[in-house]
């Protein structure tokens, strides 16, 4: 019984059970970058199909707060108004309602944000961004995803390159 063989190939034993689980983490990298790709257009018209009927029907309600603030957010951020154009508040519970004060927007796709500023849907005043918010959230998802892909492919060819160093370096 010669100790150096036990432990020689207790170190094998073990340097193959990290290889195996390195190898499966590499393929579930690979097919997560791949799904996300595959995903993104479903993705896309989710996207478009529930904003604007949160736009239209959740905007400014009572018990709805945080649905207020988030429209608000994404407007100012990515510098818009509405889903598709300013042209979707006209159909908005909000606007319609007494509360809006004779708004035809609301404050947030003002350019600079005043009390009522949302009264003048002039170009200079909103932002009248063709495709509104829509097409800059889609873009920006977009960017997000490639770059999240490629990254998450790169590592996993990596990981996938280093192990297979390490696997040739044994023998």
């Amino acid at each position: 019984f010669h100790p150096h063989l036990y432990n020689r190939g207790y170190f094998l034993f073990s340097a193959l059970q990290y290889f195996s689980m390195l190898l499966l983490i590499f393929l579930i990298e690979l097919v997560a970058g791949v799904l996300a790709y595959v995903y993104y257009q479903r993705l896309s018209e989710e996207l478009k199909q529930h904003l604007t009927q949160t736009l239209t029907e959740n905007y400014a309600l009572p018990g709805r707060k945080h649905i207020t603030h988030s429209v608000d957010r994404l407007q100012q951020d990515f510098k818009c108004c509405g889903s598709n154009s300013s042209a979707d508040w006209q159909h908005s519970v909000y606007i319609l309602s007494v509360e809006s004060s004779g708004r035809v927007v609301p404050d947030s796709c003002c350019k600079t944000i005043t009390f009522k500023c949302g009264k003048r849907d002039h170009p200079s005043n909103i932002y009248k961004v063709e495709g509104g918010c829509i097409t800059k959230l889609e873009q920006f998802l977009a960017d997000h995803l490639l770059i999240m892909g490629a990254v998450g492919i790169g590592v996993a060819c990596l990981q996938f390159l280093l192990t297979v160093c390490l696997v040739f370096s044994f023998y």
